[in-house]
């Protein structure tokens, strides 16, 4: 009798885990390019789908890429990943979407994914303070030296006091260029009014006025943003219109004690350019959040200078914006996999 019971219950098993392993197998699969995107994203997604992760917490190689997006309906990605025609071949024509766990898409083939009717989603308004608030906080350090600064105590460079030791340049009275005037553009430009610069100007294609008067700035052609700005900062989208478009001519255009801001991409600046700049004086100093490529390299030239600030690119590393984008990511999946419009969808 004993056995007969063990019997029903070792059936009864396997019988569930039949029937699990067939619900997980109707489930729509996707991949997650990271493991350590916060699980309140990938918990979404679970509730649902049949998640695998790449095990790392480094961007996943390429072949792993190919291998693991095989039969996959989704896939969770971060700008760290090239999905191109090579990667959509790999995973196969049942593949509904490409969501990136980002405000840039420059690394998805959107094209591609548009001839393929597969849907893009990514994450552009959440992150706007988080970016913003980096960026005038990357403008401060460099402009009054901070990084310069903090070094000094550190290596035996602080002795005393001295009346123009470790002076930098001030936000009062300065002239204060964008270039862009989005979202972030306009947080960043309200974030700096405080500091009474005597004048904002943005540069973009199409005018902005009822945006620009509520911080008072005035529309300028890029040539006149060059030419008369203290400080300039980059906070556009990466296209072919903007791919290195800050080069040896625009530097050569800028004043000598311009401070140059970059927390849009990295390919919007001709490093080698901005590198002769900055050795030479041509311009006072630089602060950077993105590069190309991304990390620098530990022999780059531009780790050598000091008039120069660089972050690891961590614009919208804000706790509760990074928690916002894993979820944001996986309910455009979400709403992709069943039809309905998506958060924020590349059209």
């Amino acid at each position: 009798m004993h056995k007969i019971k063990l019997r029903h219950i070792q059936q009864a098993k396997g019988l569930s885990q039949l029937l699990q392993k067939a619900s997980m197998s109707s489930q729509p699969r996707v991949y997650v390019t990271r493991p350590d995107v916060d699980d309140s994203g990938l918990e979404l997604l679970r509730k649902s789908c049949n998640v695998t992760t790449w095990s790392q917490t480094l961007p996943v190689p390429r072949d792993e890429l190919l291998r693991q997006v095989k039969g996959k309906d989704a896939l969770y990605c971060a700008l760290t990943d090239k999905i191109d025609a090579a990667v959509l071949d790999a995973a196969g024509t049942q593949l509904k979407c490409v969501a990136t766990i980002s405000v840039g898409f420059e690394h998805i083939d959107v094209e591609e994914c548009k001839k393929r009717g597969i849907r893009v989603g990514y994450t552009p308004e959440v992150l706007t303070d988080a970016t913003a608030e980096l960026t005038v906080a990357l403008l401060l350090a460099t402009n009054r030296r901070l990084f310069e600064a903090s070094k000094q105590v550190y290596n035996g460079g602080w002795k005393s006091w001295a009346p123009m030791w470790m002076c930098g340049q001030g936000l009062k009275n300065s002239r204060v260029g964008l270039y862009g005037f989005g979202r972030i553009g306009q947080e960043i430009a309200a974030r700096i009014v405080p500091f009474k610069p005597a004048q904002i100007t943005y540069t973009t294609r199409t005018a902005k006025p009822a945006e620009a008067a509520k911080v008072n700035a005035r529309r300028v052609d890029f040539d006149e943003m060059l030419c008369l700005s203290d400080f300039i900062v980059v906070c556009c989208s990466l296209t072919p219109d903007t791919k290195e478009v800050f080069n040896a001519s625009a530097f050569e255009k800028m004043k000598p004690n311009c401070i140059f801001i970059n927390t849009a991409r990295g390919g919007v600046v001709d490093q080698n350019a901005l590198y002769d700049a900055l050795h030479s004086k041509r311009i006072l100093a630089a602060g950077l959040d993105v590069t190309t490529p991304e990390p620098l390299p530990l022999d780059d030239p531009l780790l050598k200078l000091d008039n120069i600030v660089i972050l690891p690119h961590i614009g919208s590393a804000d706790i509760e914006t990074r928690k916002e984008m894993s979820r944001i990511t996986a309910r455009n999946i979400l709403a992709a996999l069943n039809g309905c419009q998506m958060e924020a969808e590349v059209m």
